[in-house]
């Protein structure tokens, strides 16, 4: 009797040991908001007028961003696929082609970011070929903003969100908030000076799949 119920214990044992060895761990989807990315910042204007003059510059460098850490990445590790998109001025850079050694790119979808659940199956991501394309296109009212040169102003267009592969291959989705210190738009009435200072800092939502799959 005693043999018996040992057997039925050691075999209760092994089916539970068993059923956890067999779950699969889900990872839950990551959502984060960044706030205040400075994405070189103006230090300066050009001589003249425009077209030729006036206008702002910064330092030419990119700010790189690893979504799946959720942290800024040393411009040190550029060439390496520690970072998944890269910002300066509104220019945004994927880890992709020409732009770095990931297996990343990207493309802009028309919609809500809440209601973008899967990255549709006959999606196409492009890659970095720059100077010459982007994969997330560059100029107002070409990809993710506008420029509005009477108020000189930068606004993100609603209803537009960034699609990112990342250098490792998986997926998330991105929603630009705001171009400008502290996630505030200057008014229209502010100055120039004001509206120069304050903007390239980006405000930005995502939600990341860390599991591989394409569902957010």
């Amino acid at each position: 009797m005693k043999k018996i119920i040992y057997t039925f214990f050691a075999f209760l044992l092994f089916a539970a040991c068993t059923k956890e060895n067999n779950t699969t761990k889900v990872e839950p989807v990551v959502s984060l908001t960044v706030n205040n990315l400075a994405a070189d910042t103006i230090i300066g204007i050009t001589p003249g007028v425009p077209p030729l003059g006036g206008m702002p510059y910064g330092a030419g460098k990119y700010t790189f961003y690893s979504i799946e850490k959720g942290a800024v990445v040393p411009s040190s590790d550029s060439a390496t696929t520690k970072w998944d998109i890269a910002f300066r001025g509104t220019a945004i850079l994927t880890n992709s082609g020409n732009g770095g050694p990931g297996a990343g790119g990207g493309f802009v979808y028309v919609g809500l970011f809440e209601d973008l659940k899967t990255v549709p199956s006959d999606s196409t991501f492009r890659t970095e070929n720059v100077p010459t394309s982007y994969a997330i296109p560059f100029g107002s009212n070409k990809g993710w903003y506008v420029y509005d040169g009477l108020k000189n102003l930068v606004t993100p267009i609603p209803g537009r969100v960034l699609v990112i592969r990342t250098a490792s291959g998986k997926f998330a989705k991105i929603e630009i908030l705001n171009y400008y210190k502290g996630g505030v738009t200057p008014a229209a009435t502010a100055s120039d000076n004001v509206k120069m200072k304050d903007q390239r800092y980006y405000t930005f939502r995502y939600s990341f799949q860390p599991n591989g799959t394409k569902s957010f």
